[in-house]
């Protein structure tokens, strides 16, 4: 695949060029060259971490407007569940129902649903086949193109089911298509998202040749008119038709939790899911059986599109839990259905070669270090790369010079009148003592 979607994107003109972003992308993939942020297409994974950190607000996530439901002739909503954490003293997810096919929804299907279905899916999968333990949840895109990037060799670990979003997604379209007897591509299917590596999963999935979403939209924007429509419901005419289990996906821990199993590991948050992967990677958690991954702090919920602080929502799921059955899902055949295995298999991406052949590569890496043995190994950032080695590397592939580092640039000043120049937390005072 040569061509990426990115749900992520920059507002040039808002860009200071703080560097902030660059010190928080996970796979590195953002540089700031001539004052702006510049980010890398093959290495971005659409986590979100630019946009939570952007002091400016110059990184977004591009997502589809309501105005985009009126081109269906029936449309469909999946909430995710981390959208009942959004919402204070909800003690009945029909108030969220009622109130979205008020906004202009003709059904609303719940990701909490297909998160059920998932659930059990997931441990008949477990059951009846041979895959490398400890297995590695699928569920957040996010955390599969970090992997397909930076850890190929683990993707035998990676359970092959599709997202609860898509199954709910699936399902969805099937009950409208036979309810209203519309062809396919009248319903429209939009979810509403937490995050922007779900935006990016519906425009180009990894496991499927397209998605059975048709758009999505972010949480906050959808958040304050649905509070408004919440505020002047009386008794809602909808009903929840999901309990616990599939709830209980919207916060780290739920999914593991619902496979019934003790030896399972649930981490959260982009730096903690890179930690438990290079430990998977150096063999030593072998004897987990599940290990749930979710990019963003507290799962779901600490998605950087939500309107609520993802421990206030947690709690609040917590409290709405009460009110909820076990599950209220179930499949209906033996084994797992064909239709929510992946259709294509997950494949690494080679975006870290330095170059085709070895000899080539092995002659850059050696300039590489090289190169990073003269920098100062700070990883302060005031290049525009996040780390030394990153830079050397910008070097050797052409899109950077050994004066980009200050530090090099003050070494080489030492003893010229421009030493002046150099801004004062970088200057060689010991040259100027000398002088």
């Amino acid at each position: 695949m040569n061509s990426f979607f990115h749900s992520v994107r920059l507002d040039e003109e808002k860009c200071m060029g703080c560097t902030n972003c660059i010190k928080r992308c996970p796979t590195q993939a953002i540089r700031v060259r001539n004052g702006k942020a510049n980010i890398i297409s093959e290495l971005c994974i659409d986590c979100g971490e630019c946009i939570r950190v952007c002091p400016h607000h110059a990184k977004y996530a591009e997502r589809d407007s309501m105005n985009r439901i009126l081109e269906f002739k029936h449309r469909i909503a999946l909430p995710a569940p981390a959208l009942y954490g959004q919402f204070n003293n909800l003690d009945d997810i029909g108030y969220i129902i009622t109130a979205l096919k008020l906004l202009g929804f003709d059904e609303v299907f719940e990701v909490s649903r297909g998160a059920e279905l998932v659930s059990e899916a997931t441990r008949r999968y477990l059951e009846e086949n041979k895959i490398p333990k400890p297995v590695i949840s699928s569920a957040c895109p996010a955390v599969c193109r970090l992997i397909r990037i930076c850890f190929p060799n683990l993707i035998p670990h990676v359970l092959p089911l599709n997202s609860p979003m898509e199954e709910a997604a699936r399902l969805a379209r099937e009950e409208a298509i036979k309810k209203t007897g519309l062809p396919s591509e009248d319903i429209g299917v939009f979810f509403i998202t937490p995050c922007p590596a779900k935006i990016t999963a519906i425009k180009q999935p990894i496991c499927l040749p397209q998605s059975n979403v048709d758009g999505a939209i972010a949480m906050k924007d959808l958040y304050p008119v649905l509070l408004k429509q919440m505020n002047h419901l009386g008794a809602p005419d909808d009903s929840s038709n999901s309990g616990i289990i599939g709830v209980s996906w919207a916060s780290s821990g739920g999914e593991a939790a619902a496979l019934l199993k003790e030896r399972y590991l649930a981490a959260d948050g982009i730096e903690n899911v890179i930690k438990v992967l290079e430990e998977i990677e150096d063999e030593k958690l072998d004897t987990l059986d599940f290990i749930e991954l979710n990019a963003c702090s507290g799962g779901c919920v600490g998605g950087s599109l939500t309107a609520e602080n993802p421990y206030v929502a947690k709690a609040r799921l917590q409290q709405l839990r009460r009110y909820l059955p076990v599950s209220a899902n179930h499949l209906m055949d033996e084994g797992v259905p064909q239709e929510m295995e992946w259709q294509r298999p997950l494949e690494g991406l080679s975006v870290l070669k330095l170059a085709e052949n070895v000899s080539d590569a092995m002659a850059m890496m050696k300039r590489i270090k090289e190169i990073q043995s003269r920098l100062p190994g700070l990883d302060c950032g005031t290049c525009g790369a996040p780390s030394c080695r990153a830079l050397a590397e910008d070097i050797v592939r052409g899109n950077a010079t050994l004066h980009d580092c200050v530090f090099s640039l003050r070494n080489e000043l030492s003893g010229t009148d421009m030493q002046e120049f150099i801004p004062a937390p970088f200057r060689n005072t010991d040259a100027e003592k000398e002088e």
